[in-house]
């Protein structure tokens, strides 16, 4: 697991019965940290409503924002909005558990919770899995490699099937097909 970042620690033992709110500005600085190089840039905010009860935590995660990736078709960099949604409930009990995906046990007595590894997930898996410039999609991208893609696809034959072409045996059979 990767050192801590403090400023993702939330001390919670001093914290009332109530819902708690955190904001948190995500910077590619974040990614460094995780030593994750897939994205160029990153401005993503994320908002964590702390719901503290007297025997567990209730955390609901909010991620929006950018980060800007390479197209997977032409390689070049562009900006991908993403949005994401998480619920975490923090349960105590005899041994730290983070087996189940949504349900974190920590030991009896832990005042604190450090959130950064669930930030750091939400947020990759909120990129789509196919990276495609929206340049790509409308058409006005101007790439060197879509021109060379354009130039290497296989053209398609206007009128593929000309009567030079076809056996005369078939003629036959295409007859059956219309004779009932």
């Amino acid at each position: 697991m990767k050192k801590a970042l403090k400023e993702f620690t939330i001390p919670f033992v001093g914290l009332k019965e109530a819902t708690h709110y955190f904001e948190y500005k995500i910077k590619q600085s974040f990614f460094e940290h995780f030593e994750y190089e897939d994205f160029n840039n990153v401005e993503v905010n994320v908002k964590v409503a702390l719901i503290k009860k007297s025997t567990l935590l209730e955390l609901h995660f909010k991620v929006s924002g950018a980060v800007n990736i390479n197209c997977d078709v032409t390689n070049e960099p562009y900006n991908q909005n993403i949005e994401n949604e998480f619920d975490l409930v923090v349960k105590f009990g005899d041994q730290y558990n983070d087996d189940n995906i949504d349900i974190l046990i920590v030991p009896h007595g832990t005042y604190e919770i450090n959130i950064q590894q669930y930030i750091y997930e939400l947020i990759i898996l909120a990129v789509p899995i196919k990276r495609i410039h929206p340049g790509v999609e409308d058409g006005t991208l101007d790439s060197d490699i879509l021109e060379k893609l354009e130039e290497l696809s296989p053209k398609l034959k206007e009128n593929r099937e000309t009567k030079e072409d076809i056996d005369p045996r078939w003629d036959t059979l295409k007859k059956l097909l219309t004779d009932k």
